[in-house]
């Protein structure tokens, strides 16, 4: 369902925190969705996202929508930083803040902008002005909350539709790439869409050369173009907001994905989306729509295990554990 701008705005929280942006421009308009960018935001401001207020929200979120992690090895060649789940059942709210602010852990409380009323309506007052600054009143997003270790680092990868990082508390630094073969090829992009526990792309040193810095302080938002390759790391504890929503080129790039993948991979042909012009492009949109619903379309069932749980009884909070199936 598509937020409707026009209805009156919900107040809960929200009466003193005047509006969500905080002096966008025309010329912020122009770059939106075509180039890597930043902006200014007041979400600091509605008391949403202290430590009292992230440990209600940790104590009244679903357990099956929240993800506490920790990253992998360093020195692997071409996945560094690969997230590890744990498993945060019997601590309290508490306890997982304080393994936040002090640990290696990575939790995202996903989708809290939509399941609970006080944060809905923070999201709804954000993509209510962002449409009437872009004139886009087609959005329907989903926002979900990240609080993360002052040493986390999020890995090289990229998200299948458009993305916007709210950043709250603490400074991280975001590093984003262009949109060519050479940093996001057509083969990984369409291994991804068959892999929904996975976004992770290939990564080389060579890269950081062509990377364009985002050092993200309180109230500095960013977003990039569709699928833009990113990574990020964090300089002290963080609190940030990140929102995704559909459009109509994320879409119909994600359906020809996956035609040009079952072309690679039943016809040995090697197409690549950004040679096809506009008709080529909804042609096998329309035939990737279809071939979802059929064999051509086999998705890997990566299984998520768990390799470690919260302990806020031992130094750096984190105990390895005998890897199993996620089940909670």
């Amino acid at each position: 369902m598509s937020l409707d701008i026009t209805a009156a705005p919900t107040d809960a929280g929200l009466s003193d925190a005047g509006p969500m942006l905080d002096g966008w421009t025309a010329a912020q308009t122009r770059r939106f969705q075509s180039e890597i960018m930043t902006f200014r935001h007041r979400l600091a401001e509605t008391g949403l996202f202290t430590d009292d207020a992230l440990i209600d929200l940790l104590a009244r979120h679903p357990a099956e929508q929240l993800d506490v992690c920790t990253m992998g090895a360093t020195d692997h060649p071409l996945y560094p930083n690969r997230f590890r789940t744990g498993d945060f059942r019997g601590v309290s709210p508490a306890g997982l803040l304080a393994a936040a602010q002090a640990g290696c852990v990575w939790i995202n409380v996903r989708n809290a902008m939509n399941i609970h009323a006080d944060y809905r309506a923070v999201l709804e007052r954000m993509y209510g002005e962002l449409a009437e600054a872009t004139g886009n009143r087609a959005y329907n997003p989903k926002g979900s909350l990240l609080i993360s270790s002052p040493v986390a680092r999020v890995p090289y990868h990229f998200d299948k539709t458009e993305v916007i990082l709210w950043h709250v508390r603490g400074r991280k630094t975001i590093r984003a790439w262009p949109v060519t073969q050479d940093f996001i090829p057509d083969t990984a992009h369409e291994a991804k869409l068959t892999n929904l526990l996975d976004d992770d792309l290939p990564y080389c040193e060579r890269f950081e050369a062509d990377a364009t810095p985002l050092r993200l302080e309180p109230g500095d938002g960013a977003t990039w173009p569709l699928n833009a390759p990113h990574r990020v790391d964090n300089e002290t504890f963080c609190v940030s907001v990140t929102t995704e929503y559909s459009t109509p080129e994320s879409a119909t790039k994600n359906a020809a994905m996956m035609t040009n993948a079952a072309l690679r991979r039943f016809a040995g042909l090697n197409p690549l989306y950004e040679r096809d012009g506009a008709i080529a492009r909804r042609a096998k949109s329309l035939a990737g729509r279809l071939i979802r619903r059929t064999p051509l379309a086999a998705k890997a069932h990566e299984v998520d295990l768990v390799t470690f749980r919260i302990d806020p009884d031992v130094d750096g909070y984190l105990v390895d554990v005998a890897p199993f199936e996620r089940d909670f």
